[in-house]
């Protein structure tokens, strides 16, 4: 039976120290009995008192790290099934296969190709997280390509064997990279446990379907493999995403201890586009890790896309700082406009004032991350807060006119806008894909 508050805050300290992060032992056991916290976050609780609220303390889903230093890696510790009941907090980790057969020529430029799986996409980079160096059956070419990988990219590591030898040749080269062990079954569990817990690394464990998954958990944490990546075997996305979402249901939904781990999935298609739709759906139920073998940008871009909208915290939407940017290179003749610091927004409107090759002044208002509309009619962006915002940035020492474009939406801040900037206020267009046409004709015209 599971341990409320106060049964877990009468074996707690009861000091109200706030060492855990939290101010009263009262908060910090309820947050205990919600599964949002950890008994290890206590650096006073007695050793009786760890023994007894152990199994009460533990996350549904134990935080697993892969890798070390600024790439470093975080996995689980999820506690909600749905991201409209709280939010995602450990992004799915996106691995690219590297082939250790392949000549070291070939490996260097796909190491390289990897390392440059970067795009920047509304004010935020997004990138894939791990090289997953797959063997091809020589323990020596196993090793230096690991090593290889590990010397040209600070990537994570993901080390694809089920050979426990070739793991111990390559981990002798890399163990301090903290890599993935990837993976053992139940004819190798043993050997390679027992090197994860060796070496401090995380371990996938992979069995034909959920039963025999859930005694090979077992097994492998009684072996002292304290961090696994779960894996149920199959490869079809049917049931791969089945299986996926069992298991987040097992662990959340039933306290169910074997399949309180993230999860791995591979999908299965040769073709890029494919392989691309299988990752996202992937992403939403419920992996952990993916392990792809495309590196095209084209491929990579939705799937990363895709993984920033999941685990974007809904309730903070992504903005940018308020304040003047500039499009292109704007003199003190070039319009100036206005928009609000959603990033979305931004960037949209950013992006179509590029198209017209006029270059412009963009003064960003503070509306705390809303649109355009969401925040006029939340007055979080009105005639007085875009004035403010007009004189606060000092736009009017960039420019010699007094002219600004105002979204078109929003047409009736106009009157009111003149009369609290002293601006003559133009109105733009309601859409941003009408700014390259408006720019290049009505700004142009009015600008005369």
């Amino acid at each position: 039976m599971a341990l409320t508050g106060l049964d877990i805050y009468k074996l707690l300290p009861k000091t109200n120290c706030g060492d855990c992060g939290v101010p009263t032992c009262l908060a910090f056991a309820m947050k205990l009995a919600q599964k949002q916290a950890s008994l290890d976050q206590c650096p006073h609780v007695t050793e009786e008192a760890k023994a007894s609220l152990e199994g009460a303390s533990a996350p549904p889903i134990k935080l697993v790290t892969i890798g070390v230093g600024e790439t470093k890696i975080e996995l689980g510790n999820e506690t909600v099934l749905f991201r409209h009941d709280e939010t995602f907090y450990h992004p799915t980790a996106i691995a690219i296969t590297l082939d250790a057969s392949a000549p070291a020529e070939e490996q260097a430029k796909r190491i390289e190709q990897i390392n440059g799986l970067s795009f920047e996409r509304v004010g935020q980079t997004i990138a894939v997280n791990m090289i997953a160096v797959r063997s091809g059956g020589d323990a020596a070419a196993f090793a230096a390509a690991a090593k290889a990988a590990a010397e040209k990219s600070p990537l994570s590591l993901l080390l694809m064997t089920e050979d426990p030898a070739e793991m111990e040749a390559a981990l002798e080269a890399v163990a301090d990279r903290k890599p993935l062990l990837c993976c053992a079954t139940a004819d190798n569990v043993d050997a390679l446990a027992a090197l994860a817990k060796e070496k401090g690394c995380p371990l996938v464990i992979k069995a034909d379907g959920l039963e025999a998954l859930a005694d090979l958990s077992e097994k492998a944490t009684a072996a002292g493999a304290g961090e696994l990546i779960l894996d149920s075997g199959a490869r079809d996305i049917a049931q791969g995403v089945a299986d996926q979402t069992a298991i987040r249901r097992a662990a959340l939904t039933k306290k169910f201890r074997p399949f309180g781990f993230p999860s791995i999935a591979f999908p299965s298609s040769d073709d890029p586009m494919t392989e691309a739709l299988e990752a996202t759906t992937y992403i939403a139920k419920y992996a952990g890790v993916l392990v792809l073998d495309a590196a095209d940008p084209s491929a990579l871009l939705p799937i990363l896309t895709t993984r920033q909208n999941i685990y974007t915290d809904p309730q903070k939407p992504i903005q940018l700082e308020a304040g003047i940017y500039e499009v292109g290179s704007p003199d003190d003749a070039s319009p100036v406009m206005v928009t609000t610091n959603f990033s979305l927004t931004y960037f949209t409107v950013e992006g179509d004032v590029d198209a017209s090759k006029v270059p412009a002044w963009m003064v960003v208002v503070d509306t705390e991350g809303t649109s355009v509309l969401t925040a006029w009619a939340a007055e979080k962006f009105t005639a007085e807060s875009i004035a403010e915002a007009m004189k606060k940035f000092e736009i009017e020492s960039k420019v010699k006119h007094r002219k600004v474009i105002l979204p078109g939406h929003v047409a009736v801040l106009s009157g009111k806008l003149e009369e609290a900037s002293g601006w003559s206020v133009l109105v733009g267009p309601r859409e941003s894909s009408g700014i390259p046409t408006y720019l290049r004709t009505s700004w142009q015209q009015q600008a005369a």
